[in-house]
């Protein structure tokens, strides 16, 4: 009788992960993360977070600005998706710093700060299209 090496396919496994190393030059991912470190201006947040003092840390705009593009961008409209892709998806966990939002989070973010979103959302559109990474697919931006 043969003797085959088991398949572990169903196990969990602890393996290291550089999330700084999953995202890729020339992918939208990395187009997205350095439009909004290096391109947005992200200061009208700041007036948002009164938390210097007391309080708990709030997350960055900038992380939360990544997550939900990237999710929109990959279909994902609803805040309880895009808090299950931060925990179970490699490219959302990379982008976010592996910070996981809770749903909620993400929703009162969206809710409280779409007037400084809009234009952002604008602008990293327009960026990505003038670098032809979008597939000139359909994009909304009034959601």
């Amino acid at each position: 009788m043969a003797n085959y090496k088991p398949d572990l396919s169903c196990q969990n496994a602890f393996i290291p992960v550089n999330f700084s190393e999953q995202i890729l030059p020339g992918t939208f991912e990395y187009a997205l993360c350095y439009i909004i470190e290096n391109k947005l201006d992200l200061s009208g947040f700041d007036a948002w977070y009164n938390n210097d003092k007391t309080g708990t840390a709030a997350y960055s705009p900038a992380v939360m600005l990544k997550i939900i593009l990237l999710g929109y961008a990959h279909g994902l409209i609803s805040s309880r998706r895009i808090a299950r892709a931060c925990e179970t998806n490699i490219m959302f966990m990379s982008v976010s710093g592996d910070v996981r939002p809770h749903y909620t989070s993400i929703a009162g973010f969206v809710a409280k700060m779409h007037e400084q979103i809009e234009p952002l959302f604008t602008q990293v559109l327009m960026i990505c299209d003038e670098e032809e990474l979008i597939g000139r697919h359909m994009f909304a931006i009034d959601g």
